[in-house]
């Protein structure tokens, strides 16, 4: 059995997670403790709400560290919703705010100008940009679950393997070497949802 561990920030209800990741046959442990993470053979971090509030969670437990330090090694981190916003090296939710920058590119708000509801609330369609594992068997155009109302501007295109169109077009998944994530929720997002979570688990 796959193990993957969990990370808890504190700022959400990460059993969903949990169970979805269960359910495609990994086994996981949830934590907030750095030296788990330090042992990891995978990483999922997952995330809800404020950015300011994530990474504040994330440093005051000198999880920030941890993670930097296994994917340094080379272990397999996957972001989900706020989890992948965090990858990135500026958020500007409540102020600005150092992310992990593990990815170039900055987290912004969708323009008020937009002809959208704000915030990015229900079903839309995955544009897969290149081929990628965490993407095996899903269609291109496959719907997924999504509630935001920040969004990742990628500063580095080969990045985004994926885009959602929601008033523009942005980055809806990233991936550089071990480091992946998704701003829809996977655990959300029924069967597609289920396997990527699987593809991520098994890659």
């Amino acid at each position: 059995m796959k193990e993957i561990i969990l990370i808890d920030a504190g700022t959400g209800n990460l059993r969903s997670v949990q169970k979805a990741l269960e359910s495609v046959g990994a086994s996981v442990e949830r934590t907030d403790d750095p030296q788990k993470v330090l042992t990891a053979q995978k990483v999922v971090l997952p995330g809800v709400g404020a950015f300011g509030d994530f990474m504040a969670g994330m440093k005051s437990k000198g999880l920030d560290d941890a993670v930097k330090q296994v994917v340094g090694r080379g272990v397999p981190m996957l972001g989900i919703c706020v989890g992948m916003q965090a990858l990135f090296e500026i958020g500007e939710e409540m102020g600005e705010h150092e992310g992990l920058g593990l990815l170039r590119g900055t987290v912004v708000k969708f323009a008020d100008t937009l002809s959208v509801k704000i915030p990015h609330t229900g079903w839309n369609q995955v544009q897969v940009k290149k081929e990628a594992a965490l993407f095996d068997q899903i269609q291109d155009g496959a719907y997924v679950y999504f509630n935001h109302s920040y969004y990742c501007q990628a500063g580095d295109p080969s990045d985004v393997i994926a885009e959602v169109d929601y008033g523009i077009r942005y980055a809806c998944a990233v991936r550089r070497e071990n480091v992946f994530g998704v701003q829809f929720h996977p655990e959300k997002s029924q069967a597609v949802g289920l396997r990527i979570l699987k593809n991520f688990v098994e890659a």
